[in-house]
């Protein structure tokens, strides 16, 4: 019997199940290198995983990479892939060192740096917002000359964290010192290498809807395989609630986002794995590259929403192309399968979370595919624009979009999160 192949998963979170099943369905195995913030015991029981492999990779790069480097000469795994967006380098340094299949270092690091983003989509002359990069907390003014509103994000940020419009000339200091603060707090920057890079980027507001692309890339061909809808986030916070896949628009439009991110993936250099683009329709009809993620988006959720929209196993075939080998979908035209609706409990006031109600009738509605919540009961969540996790997570299937829409108003008014009292 053929060896089952074996892939280090880096930083996946144990609670979200969809990298992991696909893994099973796949036949492949995985040694998981858990997240800081993971317990053994939901890590050790997650499907497919055969090994855990702590590794220090925030605080000792150097050292997980050695450990890891240990590890594969006492007994070679496949493959290597990253499970968040924060050990992306890391990943991709341990992929070349091993000689695995992976991002190049470069990649890795414009890819979790808004600022590289922004210069190569420059010069490649994709669309782009005008922008100012602020490398110290004094710099702000340089961002005045700007039209505003204008948006203020942390250039290795992720998940709306520290992500604030600004509509007034007045409030830009004040923003930019609280996204400089916010990522000070998180250590942005600390797990993407022995000299990490701080800094904020300003750049002028797009007016228009927003939608996600996921895309899978094999020896440099680039395949856009779902685009989702996201809606209007005006801000100021930028909290997403919603995903609906596939989404809603006319061919011409899908054609244009699908241009915009081949091209950008080009103009980035990334030439193997998967991708999570975000961008703007400027004007309803434009799209505008918001940033890229080189990795499977919302916890591996996009996943799911490319799944059952389109019948590509996005995960199974990430994994299996962090193994070196073809996805099996390459030759294939993706054909609508059904409608997919992602809902994230919106976090509101913060504070020690008692319960969210509600979860229960959810989890018993046969359109529901999976309630996932990776926050406890009496752990902090912290407003936006902090970011400390989802309450929850919906996934569920529908016979069109706009069962999908009049399910996600269904969930807004039924489902909240209760915090405790403060003493």
């Amino acid at each position: 019997m053929p060896q089952r192949p074996k892939l280090v998963l880096v930083g996946q979170l144990s609670v979200f199940p969809w990298v992991f099943e696909a893994a099973k369905r796949a036949g492949i195995d995985l040694i998981l290198v858990p997240r800081g913030d993971d317990s053994a015991e939901s890590a050790g029981r997650a499907d497919a995983v055969v090994e855990l492999l702590p590794l220090d990779i925030d605080e000792d790069p150097e050292g997980a990479l050695s450990a890891l480097a240990d590890r594969y000469r006492r007994e070679p795994f496949d493959g290597i892939m990253a499970g968040n967006e924060r050990v992306v380098p890391f990943v991709a340094r341990a992929a070349h060192e091993l000689g695995l299949t992976g991002l190049t270092e470069e990649a890795a690091a414009v890819v979790r740096d808004k600022r590289s983003m922004r210069h190569r989509l420059l010069e490649a002359g994709l669309g782009l917002p005008g922008f100012v990069a602020i490398e110290d907390p004094d710099g702000w003014t340089d961002a005045l000359a700007l039209r505003f509103p204008v948006v203020v994000k942390p250039a290795n940020g992720h998940s709306s964290l520290g992500v604030i419009r600004v509509d007034d000339k007045d409030c830009l200091e004040q923003a930019v010192a609280s996204t400089w603060k916010l990522i000070e707090t998180h250590h942005l920057g600390v797990a993407d290498g022995p000299t990490p890079e701080t800094g904020v980027l300003v750049e002028e507001y797009l007016d228009g809807p927003e939608v996600s692309a996921e895309s899978l890339v094999h020896h440099g061909q680039v395949r856009v395989c779902g685009v989702s809808w996201k809606g209007e986030l005006a801000g100021p916070y930028f909290e997403e609630t919603m995903f609906r896949a596939p989404a809603q628009l006319p061919t011409e439009i899908l054609t244009a986002i699908e241009a915009e991110v081949i091209g950008a993936h080009h103009a980035f250099g990334i030439t193997e794995g998967t991708t999570h683009t975000e961008l703007r329709l400027v004007g309803g009809v434009r799209p505008v590259l918001l940033e890229m993620g080189a990795r499977l988006g919302g916890g591996g959720f996009t996943h799911h929403l490319v799944h059952f929209s389109t019948g590509i196993d996005l995960a199974a075939e990430t994994l299996r192309i962090h193994l070196g080998r073809e996805p099996l979908c390459w030759r294939e035209e993706p054909a609508l399968v059904g409608h997919v609706a992602v809902y994230e409990v919106p976090v509101g006031s913060g504070g020690r979370m008692k319960q969210v109600h509600g979860l229960d009738s959810v989890r018993n509605d046969p359109q529901v595919d999976y309630v996932v919540q990776t926050v406890s009961p009496g752990e902090l969540l912290l407003p936006y624009p902090d970011f400390s996790g989802y309450p929850a997570i919906v996934v569920s299937r529908h016979e069109s979009d706009a069962a999908a829409v009049a399910y996600r108003a269904h969930l807004a008014r039924t489902l909240h999160v209760e915090y405790e009292e403060q003493g």
